[in-house]
């Protein structure tokens, strides 16, 4: 098997990993943070509109240059690296996933405006109660007429404050936990009803507390497949970050090697110490795995769904392990100054632990591995 990049992706993460590098410095970003919307909205026009970078993974019937999943990977890889606060994730890789698999006219009519940067999405499925269990779900859509009416409340939605559509996992029959009975939907962000509470992330994103009161949707915002494509766009989500993961990892590396070389102890380097060295080769490893299982995944998201639940839970499982290993080095060997704000490696060990969790930690991963490979 060839697993090499194509002539295309490797353009695509060139040009992206330049125009970051150019706009995305950790000092820029730090005013990101600190500025009231929470990021620079210039910086995602220029992603989708000047450089076309959010038609990678679309088909060409839509404006889009016709990849995929590998082009998803590798642009949260390069998204990784700067700790980028953009809705990715939320808007092209499980917004622009749903659609994909759905099509028709929804597709039709949502996807160009993801292309064009006009089109944000957050992904509402996160529930108090749900831990990692996509089915269990409180937020109800009873059918009104032609249309539904919504009434719930969702957790840490993050990219909500700058969403003009939410992705919303809601109840239309059975019992709570039941798999039969939820459904998802794409509703308007500013439909009446709604209700949000923002706030900052510990790792530097904006999410919100979402609210729907007798919120009432149109009978084509639901979109087919319930929850055998929910659990689809949350595989897909979830190999995404180990991608941005994989980013991650290799910069708490670079960092790591780089303070060792300046800090200096009893008149030489830090890095000379044997001790030292040995905890950045293990860095080292941790980053190729976490690469490698990541490309692995990716390449799986198309077999049978169980194969491909099992190959996504191996996948995160050492992702979650392999960042945590990375992070506690890079922290231990920088000392206190190493989870500061004012160090980028305390940035990247912040995100790097959301990661660890997001869509499941490793030991809920490694339990749906054993439950989907191992005889009952």
């Amino acid at each position: 098997m060839d697993l090499s990049f194509t002539e295309t992706q490797d353009m695509l993460r060139d040009t992206l990993a330049r125009f970051l590098a150019d706009t995305y410095d950790f000092e820029t970003r730090k005013k990101m943070l600190a500025s009231p919307e929470g990021r620079d909205p210039g910086i995602w026009r220029a992603l989708s509109s000047e450089l076309g970078l959010t038609s990678a993974s679309f088909a060409e019937e839509h404006g889009g240059m016709g990849g995929g999943a590998i082009e998803n990977m590798i642009m949260m890889e390069e998204l990784g690296k700067v700790i980028a606060i953009e809705p990715w994730l939320q808007t092209v890789v499980i917004g622009g996933g749903a659609l994909k698999a759905v099509g028709g006219a929804v597709a039709d009519a949502v996807i160009p405006g993801i292309i064009a940067g006009d089109t944000t999405i957050a992904f509402a499925y996160a529930e108090p109660q749900g831990r990692y269990n996509l089915a269990d779900i409180g937020t109800t859509a009873k059918a009104d007429g032609a249309g539904y009416v919504l009434n719930g409340h969702k957790a840490s939605v993050y990219a909500a404050p700058w969403a003009t559509h939410l992705l919303v996992t809601a109840r239309t029959g059975g019992s709570r936990r039941e798999r039969a009975g939820v459904e998802l939907f794409l509703i308007d962000a500013n439909s009446p009803g709604i209700s949000r509470r923002d706030y900052a992330t510990v790792d530097g994103f904006r999410a919100s507390e979402v609210y729907f009161e007798n919120c009432a949707i149109p009978g084509d915002a639901l979109l087919p497949g319930g929850i055998d494509l929910i659990e689809r766009i949350v595989d897909e989500a979830t190999v995404a970050v180990c991608a941005e993961g994989s980013g991650i990892a290799r910069k708490l590396l670079e960092g790591t090697v780089e303070y060792t070389k300046q800090r200096k102890q009893f008149g030489q380097p830090i890095g000379k110490f044997q001790a030292l060295q040995h905890r950045m080769a293990d860095m080292l490893i941790e980053a190729e795995q976490i690469a490698s299982m990541t490309l692995m995944g990716t390449l799986r998201l198309d077999i049978p769904a169980a194969e491909r639940k099992a190959a996504v839970s191996l996948v995160k499982a050492k992702v979650s392990r392999g960042l945590k290993i990375a992070g506690q080095s890079a922290v231990q060997t920088h000392g206190g100054i190493g989870i500061t704000m004012e160090l980028a490696i305390g940035h990247y060990f912040k995100r790097a632990t959301m990661i660890e969790s997001q869509f499941g930690t490793a030991d809920y991963h490694l339990e749906r591995y054993e439950a989907l490979t191992l005889p009952a």
